[in-house]
């Protein structure tokens, strides 16, 4: 079974954990990123994180994982693939999280949703959404990150292999913008 310490020490080997000034998808600003693209370029500890995710759902009847992408793609396979059922992933199209590709989510199908990190929980409720409007049901979230400790709630089980309390702050009232630290826009979406 993976500690906490053995994945905090996965993170930090990857170089996964960043520290600076950051602009989060959210719109606030960090002194803390968590990029796990970085980990996740490493199959082998791709593998363990995604291995003990799954493992926290054992006994729960799953019968696919679904991940957003960009960084939902990689969790939803390798914890598919722990699991023994397909995995698929959303994507955004003209702006609205949807299932593309000839990807089908049948009714009363039970899911399981995952995705790499979870700070307010946006991407994770939009795939929540799509999964239940093709009449899926969703049975639990699994976060390799969760960047909220604890404090998202999505209405269903949720699981995760890390729970950090990041800090972060309005714009207007960020004591990095105040030292004048230059602001980075890490990860794969706009804002």
């Amino acid at each position: 079974m993976l500690t906490r310490e053995g994945a905090l020490e996965i993170f930090t080997k990857s170089n996964a954990l960043l520290t600076g000034h950051f602009r989060l998808t959210s719109g606030r600003h960090s002194g803390q990123y968590m990029q796990c693209a970085q980990v996740l370029q490493y199959p082998r500890y791709a593998a363990t994180l995604c291995e003990a995710l799954a493992e926290k759902f054992a006994g729960t009847k799953i019968e696919a994982v679904v991940g957003p992408a960009m960084g939902g793609i990689i969790v939803a396979y390798e914890v598919g693939r722990a699991l023994g059922v397909k995995a698929i992933f959303t994507e955004r199209e003209h702006g609205v999280m949807s299932l593309r590709r000839g990807f089908v989510v049948n009714p009363g199908e039970k899911i399981l949703v995952v995705e790499d990190v979870v700070t307010t929980g946006g991407s994770v409720r939009e795939v929540i959404d799509v999964v239940r409007e093709k009449g899926g049901e969703v049975v639990g979230v699994g976060v390799l990150v969760d960047r909220s400790n604890g404090k998202v709630d999505f209405g269903v089980r949720t699981e995760s292999i890390l729970q950090m309390e990041i800090e972060s702050y309005d714009p207007e009232e960020c004591p990095l913008c105040k030292q004048g630290l230059p602001l980075v826009k890490p990860g794969s979406r706009q804002v």
